[in-house]
């Protein structure tokens, strides 16, 4: 479903883009390009009526020299092989900060391909099974539009001398390895959003785990000069698992993010950097092993993104869809905070059910009564501070490990056990058990205070 709510802008991305239609041709391609241009060549070119600027490089390359013939019998004749770097930026009297830009880095590959390490070992460079030959384009940028990056990628390789035919269309192994949407929020608005309370910690505070999943939590207020700047790095990153705590639909791990340019704070109030972003980054490497975000994947990526940003911003109290002027929002160099229908509806996070959720399971435990065992593990985790084995609260306690590890399988959602350690299900979790412990030692010591004074009495 889509409401009216303001656009976010792109920010950081890299993503591989394979391309086979032609097999090695364009590598040979941009080898011939090279070497006609000395080395180098750097051309400008018009694209939805931006201008922009293309260069051409090399650098040396470890790839294994495969002989006269490609395993697939493709004829190999050139001599050294080199790995090619399109730099596209916009031009600078476009963009004066100069951040608008990516490098294509662009190899080959073909079945059973190797690379040399300095030690002379050699190891094999992953193709994909079914791919064939053809090249490999990684792509690295930031402030450009997820979807522009091939079409900017072809305009360039033509005015350089590549056939664009080369790039029209990633093949299906194509992927995304990263991938962040932003809105920049006016300073004096942003405090709910990194607050102890608001909803990038309390996410984190409150989906922690339970006993799977993973999650961080970042808070830094000092920026790299040590000065003190709230909010300055505030982050939390979810798992898949964890992420669809708060949305259910959502596929991609994630980490969402308060922060400031690093200079942000001797900045000028009229500045676009003295004003801190909000955004939502992909998060591969909390992927499972055999997952990846195809390139086809990127609009549904995009408007995971958005939707969890817009969700935050919404949960921190400020308007997602300002009626007039930029409200909360202030426009950057590469960011114009409009408002329109097409974007998602941003999600209740819900993280007062959550909240409950946990407090129900705390109390469920208190109220049905804690067998000495229990209690004596909880204690234990509480005052630890740490993730310990049972075998270690059974030798604090005096306890047979057996009885520990019942115990704590009687609690299984209120503790947390991965291979032989054991803790608390969420730091949340954690207060309420510590509390909890505290008015049971007060009571201990009222019970013997008093029973203390009864026989002195007597």
């Amino acid at each position: 479903m889509s409401v009216q709510t303001v656009t976010l802008a792109p920010h950081e991305f890299v993503a591989n883009l394979l391309f086979n239609e032609d097999g090695l041709a364009p590598f040979f391609g941009l080898d011939s390009a090279v070497k006609q241009a000395g080395g180098s060549r750097s051309e400008e070119f018009h694209a939805d009526g931006e201008q922009w600027v293309a260069r051409l490089s090399y650098q040396e390359s470890n790839i294994v020299h495969p002989g006269q013939r490609t395993p697939l019998g493709t004829p190999f004749e050139i001599e050294t092989i080199r790995e090619y770097r399109i730099k596209i930026m916009r031009h600078p009297s476009e963009d004066p900060v100069g951040k608008q830009d990516f490098t294509a880095h662009i190899a080959p590959r073909w079945p059973g391909m190797q690379g040399e390490k300095e030690d002379g070992t050699r190891v094999e460079i992953a193709v994909p099974d079914g791919f064939g030959q053809g090249v490999n384009v990684r792509v690295k940028g930031s402030n450009v539009a997820f979807d522009r990056y091939p079409k900017l990628l072809r305009r360039a390789a033509g005015v350089l001398g590549i056939a664009t035919r080369y790039f029209e269309e990633p093949h299906e192994f194509s992927n995304i390895q990263d991938a962040e949407r932003y809105a920049r929020v006016h300073r004096d608005a942003s405090g709910p959003v990194h607050a102890r309370d608001g909803p990038l910690a309390s996410m984190g505070y409150l989906l922690e785990h339970d006993r799977s999943g993973y999650r961080k939590v970042v808070q830094d207020d000092d920026d790299v000069h040590g000065q003190t700047l709230p909010g300055f790095y505030h982050t939390t990153t979810l798992d898949a698992t964890r992420i669809r705590e708060a949305f259910p639909d959502h596929a991609y791990p994630k980490e969402v993010k308060h922060y400031y340019a690093k200079e942000a704070k001797d900045r000028d109030p009229d500045d676009p950097l003295a004003h801190p972003k909000v955004g939502a980054s992909l998060q591969v490497s909390l992927l499972d092993q055999d997952e990846t975000v195809r390139w086809a994947d990127r609009e549904s990526l995009r408007r995971e993104l958005d939707q969890t940003v817009l969700s935050v911003l919404a949960d921190a109290g400020l308007d997602v869809a300002p009626g007039e002027g930029s409200g909360p929002f202030v426009p950057d160099a590469y960011w114009n905070p409009e408002v329109d229908h097409s974007g998602p509806a941003p999600v209740g996070l819900d993280l007062t059910r959550i909240e409950q959720s946990q407090e129900s399971v705390v109390i469920r435990h208190l109220a049905d009564g804690l067998s000495p065992v229990q209690w004596e593990a909880l204690e234990t985790l509480v005052t630890d501070g740490g993730e310990i084995a049972p075998a270690d609260i059974a030798a604090e306690h005096d306890r047979h490990v057996g009885s520990v590890r019942r115990a704590l399988r009687d609690m299984e959602d209120l503790v947390r056990r991965e291979y032989a350690e054991v803790a608390l299900s969420s730091e949340y979790v954690a207060e309420m058990v510590h509390e909890a412990v505290r008015e049971a030692r007060e009571s201990v010591q009222r019970a013997v205070e008093t029973s203390a004074k009864a026989v002195e009495a007597a």
